[in-house]
């Protein structure tokens, strides 16, 4: 029957009612909370268009870490800034790297934590690029699998608990379950940037990672923002050569993906609240046009609600300050 038998309004007559009915809950456990890493002493740097975020030299980590974990929040994803880059991005399979010291450290001080590090070679190489240039400056997808084994293979060697590959090479998610296994790394989880796309919410992110590209785009190799059967197929492929999770990339654009990905394939999937979404909330809120907190909830309940099992996040400190007051 109909109105006025059914009347929708009754169960949001209260807040306790809301909550005690609410379809979708979000948790601190649900968040992963992305940090920069540099080389040197007492850094702590701003990003400039990324308000509360900042470049973390090794040694001011335990702070921030601390902080982190009395949060609730569960896990880590590291980015690392090398002293130099050069052409095929040595410095991001090195053993005393940036990304493998932090890793070190913060399984030191807090065991407890899962340590998620980012594996690609953008950061490292002079050029920009997530791979080998070849001599018609094309990026090389198979010469570059042997690299991000590598880095893989270091990150586990210095303690990481998930490899997370987000370079979209085809590929290089059973090229790095291969290495892995065969050096005794068989455990490890792979959460694979499954269906990450050339987008242009990325552009802070690269202002903290020091990461554009020298030269071209990256529409080669990262998808075509158009497509979503597309990202199915990346999808299954990651999972049949090893993928533990699964992840697309960015959130709040691409929420049909994440439906859909999580839909078809009911696998672990996490989702990407990138640089740009937060910047754009950040900068609204500061021009007094939106209210940060709420739009922040409701965006990151709108990606838990299509499907992520798991937020990466920026917001995932302010938002994790919000819940505890619930």
């Amino acid at each position: 029957m109909g109105f006025p038998i059914q009347r929708m309004r009754r169960l949001r007559s209260s807040e306790t009612l809301r909550r005690m009915v609410r379809e979708t809950t979000l948790r601190s456990s649900d968040f992963i909370y992305p940090l920069f890493v540099i080389y040197g002493q007492d850094k702590k740097i701003p990003v400039n268009s990324m308000p509360g975020v900042f470049q973390f030299s090794v040694d001011r980590l335990p702070e921030e870490i601390k902080e982190i974990d009395s949060l609730k929040i569960p896990a880590v994803l590291l980015f690392g800034l090398p002293e130099h880059k050069d052409s095929v991005g040595s410095s991001a399979y090195q053993d005393n790297g940036v990304v493998q010291e932090a890793t070190r450290l913060i399984k030191k001080i807090c065991p407890e934590m899962l340590v998620i590090t980012d594996v690609c070679l953008c950061e490292y190489t002079d050029h920009g690029h997530c791979g080998l240039i070849d001599q018609k400056g094309v990026v090389d997808n198979d010469a570059t699998m042997g690299l991000l084994a590598q880095e893989a293979l270091s990150h586990a060697r210095a303690g990481c608990d998930i490899i997370a590959p987000s370079d979209m090479m085809d590929g290089r998610i059973g090229y790095i379950r291969k290495e892995l296994d065969d050096n005794g790394y068989k455990d490890i989880p792979i959460m694979a940037y499954a269906a990450k796309y050339a987008s242009s919410f990325y552009g802070p992110f690269r202002d903290a990672a020091d990461s554009a590209p020298q030269f071209g785009d990256r529409k080669s190799y990262q998808m075509d923002g158009a497509n979503i059967r597309e990202a199915l197929r990346e999808v299954a492929l990651d999972i049949e050569e090893g993928a533990d999770i699964v992840m697309v990339k960015p959130a709040l654009p691409y929420l049909d993906v994440i439906k859909a990905v999580k839909e078809k394939f009911a696998y672990p999937t996490a989702a990407y609240n990138v640089s740009g979404e937060y910047a754009m909330i950040k900068a609204a809120a500061a021009c007094g046009w939106l209210d940060e907190e709420r739009v922040m909830m409701e965006a990151l309940t709108s990606i838990k609600r299509a499907g992520a099992d798991l937020i990466i996040t920026y917001f995932a400190k302010d938002a994790a300050r919000v819940l505890q007051k619930l």
